[in-house]
């Protein structure tokens, strides 16, 4: 007798289950999406105790008649495709079929739905994948889905739910993600009574990040749209201040679908390149639109994951776009009061509006829980019943019962301090060291300070304007024209014009400066070369030397000439004439370092870039070192003339504004 055979439906409705339905979020998911297929223009989700008790999905869409209803239950059942030639030109949400009998074989459902217009629909009852009952009803157009009791039927599944809130948020995020998606349906999604979202469908997707991540990071956002014969870019992009900590700001829609792309979410990271400090990720919320047989979404069983036809020329298009988007901006923070008067608000909203002129206010998220991350909460550990048959309540109930962590304490940035070198600015540049004024002026001055006089219009930093030839490609960031009056701790330059007080940190000002100016230097390592009149010599072990030996020449493209000089150690013969005098070696060896990192191919861009940042923060002035009003004004006009001048290498900012505005309210000039 054979041991091969074909299992029970109801078993295998279970084992696909088990792919479609991992947790209570799985099942909204299914459910909203068949609604947005379904053409509503108007989703309601409730939940009770993360969903695990109870969730209810309501929308206005076309329904389904008798017949329908009843096969739509039946795995592998859709109304989306017909043929295998309509997998490559997927329009829709769900395609699968399999959602539906998913979660029906482990929960209790009970749906309503009409596709008619005088107030009649059909009803059925199913438990554990089971009909129950099946019913004319009274019904409006569209479908009502109550999900209760999710996998009753499989405790094991059950106990390693994770908390009530932690499984919320799994919820919240996925609405908050389609909600982005289509901003012309309206959504609203409940929790034990409290309303976590509502959205208009005004189809305003600036309205909809607004109800998503607060009103203030809404403000931060950047509008962003390109088109070339394949692709179409649309949505929003966050300043560099409004980063976050993981890659959960980060939303790409492809046709009407949120999808996780590695490589586009590289490709975005790029674009904000020396615009973030390490370990943060930029906030945007990106449409992408192009033909159906361009993208694959029949890769994964919950369709997140798709793959491109044209990915390398898709992730070139993303990130050219958004940095030319960046490069036109003033990327300024500026320094904000926590409360923010009345009249100020007022003014603010009127040229932003939240919501339709015609429709009353909904409850704004934002309110209770301000500039809130979508998946803002992390798990947490499992609470699992004593044995698998434990008893649902209990089991609910300890879920209920979980508490989540304290907000993340923000860690504090250590500035980098030094001991004063003269002369720093003079490299690279026109700057050269001037004798130093007597102390009492300005904030340097040890006596009295005194009142400073407004500069005169022929000191004063203008704008930037390329030589002739020189223009760089897009538009200009455009800097403001700053006159310095002074400096802070022998840390930040003091400047100001009529929008009010800027501090400029002086070393990460000089920092980018110069690492501009040594990334075009080591485009032509060659030209710059200089024999060492004693050569240096580096060791390394055994396995280091054997990869710095294939990777000789990755170290002369960058100018350095590496030659083997028995056993591990190797010589310096040459290496280019700027490296920082008396620092070659430590350059050297983090520039092998980095190699040695890199286990595949090395790209002579990324050692050229390296290299640029590590000799241009040797080379750059430090903290606690005066500067003279002219040197000074050297710095900021230097500054200007970078293509960005708002950050340093790593991403650090190197200017802030206190507006105008902002100042007379800390003294009360304005109430």
């Amino acid at each position: 007798m054979g041991i091969i055979r074909v299992l029970d439906s109801h078993v295998a409705d279970r084992i696909a289950a088990g792919e479609v339905v991992e947790r209570p979020a799985s099942v909204v998911k299914e459910l909203v999406e068949n609604a947005v297929d379904a053409g509503a223009t108007q989703v309601d989700v409730t939940a009770e105790d993360g969903g695990l008790s109870g969730l209810r999905v309501t929308d206005n869409g076309c329904g389904m008649d008798r017949d329908d209803l009843r096969l739509a239950f039946a795995r592998h059942a859709t109304s989306k495709i017909r043929t295998g030639k309509d997998l490559f030109h997927i329009r829709t949400l769900g395609f699968r079929g399999e959602a539906l009998a998913s979660i029906a074989a482990v929960s209790r459902v009970t749906c309503v739905s009409s596709d008619r217009d005088d107030g009649l629909g059909w009803r059925i009852v199913l438990e554990g994948g089971h009909e129950q009952s099946f019913a004319e009803t009274a019904a409006p157009r569209g479908t009502d889905f109550t999900v209760r009791d999710l996998f009753f039927n499989t405790p094991a599944r059950l106990k390693y739910m994770k908390t009530v809130q932690t499984e919320m948020s799994h919820i919240s995020d996925y609405m908050y993600r389609l909600a982005l998606s289509r901003p012309d349906i309206a959504f609203s999604l409940k929790h034990n009574g409290n309303v976590l979202l509502q959205t208009t469908g005004s189809g305003d997707l600036l309205q909809v990040i607004a109800a998503v991540y607060g009103r203030e990071s809404a403000r931060q956002m950047v509008r962003v749209e390109a088109e070339d014969p394949d692709y179409r870019l649309s949505g929003w992009i966050g300043k560099p201040e409004l980063s976050r900590a993981g890659r959960q700001g980060m939303t790409v829609v492809v046709n009407g679908r949120y999808i996780r792309n590695f490589g586009l979410s590289k490709a975005i990271q790029e674009a904000y390149h020396t615009l973030l400090p390490i370990h943060r990720y930029p906030m945007v919320v990106l449409h992408l639109a192009m033909d159906p047989s361009l993208v694959d979404v029949n890769v994964h069983p919950a369709k997140l994951e798709v793959r491109f036809s044209k990915e390398q020329e898709l992730y070139r298009f993303v990130e050219t776009n958004i940095r030319n988007a960046l490069r036109e901006l003033t990327l300024i923070p500026e320094q904000r009061s926590k409360q923010q008067p009345v009249v100020r608000e007022r003014v603010v909203q009127e040229r932003m509006p939240l919501y339709d002129a015609g429709r009353p206010p909904t409850p704004d998220p934002a309110e209770q829980e301000s500039d809130r991350p979508a998946g803002r909460r992390g798990d947490q550990a499992a609470w699992r019943p004593e044995h698998d048959g434990g008893n649902r309540a209990d089991t609910v109930a300890g879920l209920r019962s979980g508490k989540m962590p304290d907000a993340a304490t923000p860690v504090a940035r250590v500035r980098e301090s030094a001991t004063p070198e003269r002369g720093r600015l003079s490299e690279g540049g026109s700057a050269r060291p001037v004798p130093r004024p007597a102390p009492a002026a300005g904030l340097r001055g040890s006596g009295t300070p005194v009142p400073q006089p407004r500069l005169p219009a022929d000191r004063a930093v203008r704008l930037y304007e390329p030589p002739e030839g020189h223009a760089p490609t897009g538009a200009a960031p455009v800097f403001p024209e700053l006159h310095p009056i002074g400096q802070a701790h022998g840390t930040y330059i003091v400047a100001q014009n009529e929008e009010g007080l800027y501090l400029i940190d002086q070393h990460a000002a000089h920092e980018r400066i110069n690492y501009e100016r040594f990334l075009e230097l080591f485009g032509n390592p060659a030209e710059a070369s200089q024999e060492l009149l004693v050569p240096l010599t580096l060791d390394f072990t055994s396995s280091e030397a054997k990869l710095i030996e294939r990777r000789l020449g990755v170290f002369a493209q960058a100018g350095v000439m590496l030659e083997p000089f028995g056993g591990s150690s190797f010589i310096v013969r040459s290496c280019p004439h700027w490296f920082p005098k008396g620092e070659e070696r430590e350059i050297i060896m983090e520039m092998a370092e980095w190699m040695l990192s890199e286990q595949e191919s090395i790209d002579i861009a990324k050692l050229r870039e390296k290299s640029a940042i590590l000799c241009a923060c040797r080379r750059s002035t430090k903290a606690n070192e005066s500067l003279s009003i002219a040197e000074m004004e050297s710095l900021i006009s230097r500054l200007a003339q970078c293509a960005s001048p708002f950050t340093c290498p790593h991403g650090r900012p190197i200017i802030v504004r206190f507006t105008k505005y902002e100042l007379e309210k800390m003294f009360k000039r304005v109430m």
